[in-house]
């Protein structure tokens, strides 16, 4: 049996990373940092472009992901600060499932991909990086698009930076597209 040793995980796995912000870890003075998805959610609607919101809802948003696994890595997020799915309403729930439709839509569209992963990490042991947040990914894939720079030397090539995939797809979600 081959083995592929990852000792840089270790890190991360033993929780000494500082890859998980969430609400309940303290800054050096002691103060809690505020939720990377609730600055978003309150942030000033004009600035929706630089932070990659692309579609508000009710109860909910669409955001790039800033570490995409590929061109297209959408982020639903509910705009209650909560880290699971079961804390949500019924309305809640059902808003951010019917994002996630509307999601695979336009990425089905834009990107035409063969297939789509689309997952809930809750909890940092099931690889939340923002674990005191809810927030489901969806991300469009190819059939090969796995390969040696992703599988083996950890580098993901993404062909299109932020800006563009946000040109791309924010047309999709206004509101003559709803």
């Amino acid at each position: 049996m081959d083995r592929l040793w990852t000792p840089w995980r270790y890190t991360y796995i033993a929780g000494t990373s500082n890859a998980d912000k969430s609400s309940d870890s303290r800054d050096e003075q002691g103060k809690t940092p505020e939720c990377v998805f609730c600055r978003l959610r309150n942030g000033d609607r004009a600035d929706d472009q630089s932070n990659f919101i692309i579609h508000r809802a009710a109860n909910s948003f669409v955001v790039l992901n800033l570490y995409p696994y590929a061109s297209g890595h959408l982020l639903i997020v509910p705009h209650a600060h909560v880290a699971d799915l079961d804390a949500v309403t019924k309305s809640v729930s059902d808003e951010l499932m019917d994002l996630t439709k509307r999601c695979q839509t336009v990425l089905r569209d834009v990107y035409r991909s063969d297939g789509f992963n689309i997952g809930i990490n809750q909890g940092r042991a099931a690889g939340a990086g923002v674990a005191a947040h809810l927030h489901i990914h969806i991300l469009p894939r190819w059939t090969g698009d796995a390969n040696f720079m992703t599988t083996v030397s950890e580098t993901r090539v993404l062909p299109e930076d932020l800006s563009s995939v946000y040109t791309k797809l924010r047309p999709h979600f206004s509101e003559e597209n709803a």
